[in-house]
């Protein structure tokens, strides 16, 4: 029972870190310092705090479904006659975008991602990245005051944004603490993104982002899971889907009337948190 409500907590600190910028995986490594699984196997922790994200996946897949589903079924939806007209053109075009920004992280993850585990999965790197990329918010929504955005609807990203945006994703896979989202979100803004579109950009990127990474890492853990894991897996990962829906309608609300810089001074504030505690031999 010790063991299903550590997964409850995990569920729920993964649902509201994944799409606030503050590392969802930096915060399941720092909560996985105090409160690790006891009736697991060694590499279950490292395979656990990526595939839970897929509830916080699915989060999205639900409230946007009809922003990402690319296809027109109904005789109200179709446009045209023929195949074509089954095509949702606008949301395709969207879909290839999100492809060309997935690239960049797909390539680097694939043929680093363990070595980045040895070398940044600890609680120094993740404090450091809290820091520096809670900074990044502050100065670039200082830098964006009063200034018009470029981009206020995600058909106005280009192919060349899209790239660019997948650029700063890579940061996220390489530094645990430096968060997906916020890393995108940082890349988005700074090429004049608007907060609501960078947002959503980056909950639509995740799909297909985190999928691939839940997979990859079930292969390399294997199907062998004890009946305890199992458990564990699906409560964490069903309690993130519920707390996710929640969250992400709150950050949706909350950005259209506030900017990004809440969450760099949580992220600095955190990120001193750690070190000191590092410092002081606690973690």
């Amino acid at each position: 029972m010790l063991e299903i409500i550590k997964a409850v907590i995990y569920g729920i600190v993964e649902g509201i870190t994944e799409w606030l910028p503050i590392s969802s995986t930096g915060h399941l490594i720092l909560v996985e310092q105090f409160l690790p699984f006891q009736e697991t196997s060694e590499n279950f922790f490292g395979m656990f705090d990526v595939v839970i994200q897929l509830g916080a996946i699915l989060a999205v897949v639900l409230l946007f479904w009809k922003q990402i589903w690319p296809f027109a079924l109904s005789k109200k939806e179709r446009q045209g006659t023929g195949i074509s007209s089954y095509l949702k053109k606008d949301i395709w075009t969207l879909w290839f975008k999100i492809l060309v920004s997935t690239i960049p992280a797909a390539v680097i993850g694939a043929l680093f991602d363990e070595k980045f585990e040895e070398l940044f999965y600890n609680p120094p790197c993740i404090a450091i990245a809290l820091i520096v990329f809670g900074v990044a918010f502050i100065l670039i929504e200082n830098r964006n005051k009063g200034r018009e955005y470029k981009v206020t609807q995600l058909s106005e990203i280009t192919y060349q944004m899209a790239f660019w945006i997948g650029v700063f994703q890579v940061l996220a896979a390489i530094f645990p603490g430096t968060s997906r989202s916020g890393a995108t979100i940082v890349g988005a803004l700074l090429i004049g993104v608007s907060r609501t579109v960078a947002a959503e950009y980056t909950f639509f990127l995740a799909i297909p982002v985190m999928f691939g990474a839940s997979l990859l890492k079930v292969m390399k853990f294997g199907l062998d899971f004890t009946s305890m894991e199992l458990v564990i897996l699906l409560v964490g990962t069903a309690v993130s889907f519920v707390v996710s829906i929640f969250v992400l309608k709150f950050l949706l609300g909350y950005i259209k009337k506030h900017d990004f810089k809440v969450f760099g001074w949580y992220r600095i504030a955190l990120g001193l948190l750690v070190l000191a505690l590092v410092a002081g031999g606690i973690m």
